[in-house]
């Protein structure tokens, strides 16, 4: 199940040519010195947003917040099953993710 995520994960990350996947047990996205994307060990995906952003995507794609480890990670959505389908348009949220991110003050 997790392997066939991370499988998952990779292929979506792969469409993506301004960043890579990092982290071995965790695997993650970061530029700009902030994570923006997570595989959680459940084999959830999480994408990160701004306030705004995420509050419409939780309601367009009848999502709830991200949770890894327990923890609801703030600012990320959880990517529901059923989109992974199509991983092109993933691909275009997670894009967003990191033109986000880079517009953030870098850590």
């Amino acid at each position: 199940m997790w392997e066939e995520k991370l499988k998952i994960y990779d292929a979506l990350v792969a469409r993506c040519s301004r960043f890579e996947r990092k982290g071995k047990t965790t695997p993650y996205t970061s530029a700009n010195g902030y994570m923006f994307s997570l595989l959680n060990k459940a084999g959830e995906i999480g994408i990160r947003f701004s306030k705004d952003v995420q509050e419409k995507y939780m309601k367009e794609l009848n999502t709830t917040h991200f949770k890894s480890y327990g923890a609801t990670m703030r600012g990320y959505i959880l990517i529901p099953d059923e989109m992974l389908s199509d991983l092109d348009k993933v691909a275009e949220y997670l894009n967003e993710s990191y033109d986000y991110v880079m517009s953030l003050e870098p850590k």
